[in-house]
């Protein structure tokens, strides 16, 4: 195993930078920070170039053989993107699908705008654990690869297919023969009564902002929460598991 305790080598500097996105996008990588996110991109079959683990450590990383990097806690700070470092930080390739390349799916989930690191990586939890075949993150979301969704996803970043879109032209085409669900707030159909189509489409907006008229004109028919009247919204993540979870279980 290779070692390296000096926060100012050059493999320490690069994968620092990893935290920013412009960088990671230079690169086509990422950071996998802590056990289970390093694990389950392993068990996936994600492309992982190298991890630094804390040397104390090293015995639970057996599996990763010639990729660990045994290391200290300076240089696991100085990579990481947590206050308090992890046991481990490794560096992965990132993996891109497009819609059209995908086979049909029949239960995708359309995320407009998202800007929440931590929200967006709830929502792929949650999503994967409920049965959502294909995920789109439409307009101008965070990034993906961003490490707090990342980390928040908890290892259900890769069991999901996830795309990228800005073109509504492309959603009108590849989802005509969808159920294509708006969540609104002044929606008059309540979820406890909604009964989705084999092959829907639901779309979310963001917490600030809401869908885009693009999108709620591109919709078919739209739902939303029933709540008390003195509530005016729930988290986005928290609306997103329960609608699912009313659309896909219940």
């Amino acid at each position: 195993m290779d070692k390296i305790t000096s926060v100012s080598n050059n493999l320490v500097k690069d994968t620092a930078k990893l935290k920013q996105k412009k960088y990671r996008e230079e690169e086509n990588k990422f950071l996998l920070e802590g056990f289970k996110s390093v694990q389950e991109a392993f068990n996936f079959g994600i492309d992982i170039k190298y991890v630094f683990v804390n040397e104390e450590k090293a015995f639970e990383y057996e599996f990763l053989k010639d990729k660990i990097i045994l290391t200290n806690e300076a240089v696991l700070k100085k990579i990481s993107s947590t206050d308090t470092p992890p046991d481990c930080v490794g560096v992965a390739i990132q993996k891109h699908y497009t819609i059209s390349e995908i086979s049909k799916k029949s239960k995708v989930l359309l995320l407009e705008n998202i800007k929440d690191a931590g929200n967006l990586g709830t929502i792929l939890r949650t999503a994967s654990a409920l049965g959502v075949d294909l995920i789109i993150l439409y307009g101008d979301c965070v990034d993906l690869y961003n490490p707090k969704v990342v980390r928040s996803s908890v290892g259900c970043l890769w069991k999901v297919p996830i795309v990228y879109s800005t073109d509504i032209n492309l959603l009108k085409r590849e989802f005509k023969d969808y159920q294509k669900i708006a969540t609104l707030p002044r929606s008059n159909n309540l979820l406890k009564s909604f009964k989705p189509e084999k092959n829907f489409l639901i779309m979310f907006g963001s917490e600030a902002d809401g869908l885009s008229e693009d999108l709620i004109t591109l919709s078919d028919c739209d739902v939303k929460i029933e709540m008390k009247e003195n509530v005016e919204s729930l988290n986005l993540s928290i609306s997103c598991g329960i609608i699912l979870y009313e659309l896909l279980i219940n």
